[in-house]
């Protein structure tokens, strides 16, 4: 996908009086091949994904999206090699600290999905002193998708709610959409309009499978530490040109 503009498409300007879509979902992937393509160690790329987190959490916020989340690190991401896994979760704990000031600055919360529990000590607790300082702005969510797995989170719902009806509390014909929703990691916020895939990969890679039933997809060849706040506007130019029909026809 081109993030060439041309003269017909409207500018930062136009485009914060354009609807915008409420929560955007982007799979960050690329990292990895990005660096490869220079000959230089993984981290590298990674370190480079930072910035490219940086640039989109911004212009997120100035567009009035109102929740995004980044799919930062999978259950799966745990099979990687040791030393990969320690630069990242070195890497993510640098970042909290870095952001910290820029999250309140911009009144946006922080928050965290997935098996928080997996992750060090010493990453868990400067998570969850960004979420707590955080915690009363409301500009815009910030979700990071840390040692996730749609599959364990369905799993998971389907436990609690197991577990509620064997002790009585809730009856099996109860048991709804808005009941499995309301058990996810992403209870209380709207579902996915838009999701993103860099680096070309045609998979979802076991992200938020229930949340994105009815998500408009993207995928673009950039890898995630080349794309940049143009083409991310240019995928959202593209969105709002879509029809969502959730299933209905254009005569209902």
């Amino acid at each position: 996908m081109s993030s060439k503009s041309d003269s017909s498409s409207p500018g930062l300007s136009d485009r914060h009086r354009l609807p915008v879509p409420d929560h955007v979902a982007i799979i960050m992937d690329g990292n990895g091949r990005w660096a490869k393509k220079r000959s230089w160690m993984r981290v590298k790329g990674h370190e480079q994904g930072a910035e490219t987190v940086r640039t989109i959490v911004r212009a997120s916020r100035k567009i009035g999206i109102r929740v995004l989340t980044l799919y930062a690190f999978s259950t799966e991401n745990w099979q990687r090699p040791q030393k990969e896994i320690r630069a990242l979760m070195h890497l993510l704990k640098k970042f909290l600290k870095n952001e910290e000031a820029e999250l309140l600055e911009n009144n946006i919360r922080l928050d965290a999905i997935g098996e928080i529990d997996r992750l060090p000590a010493d990453v868990r607790d400067i998570l969850e002193k960004v979420r707590r300082r955080t915690a009363e702005n409301d500009g815009m969510q910030l979700n990071l998708a840390l040692s996730y797995g749609a599959r364990g989170e369905i799993v998971r719902m389907v436990q609690h709610l197991a577990a509620q009806a064997v002790a009585g509390q809730l009856a099996p014909d109860d048991i709804d959409e808005k009941q499995i929703a309301s058990h996810l990691y992403t209870a209380g916020l709207p579902d996915p309009d838009l999701l993103i895939r860099t680096s070309g990969e045609m998979r979802i890679s076991n992200f938020l499978l229930w949340q994105i039933a009815y998500s408009e997809l993207f995928v673009t060849d950039t890898l995630w530490p080349d794309f940049t706040r143009e083409e991310y506007l240019s995928i959202l130019d593209a969105y709002r040109q879509r029809e969502r029909r959730f299933g209905r026809t254009e005569a209902v």
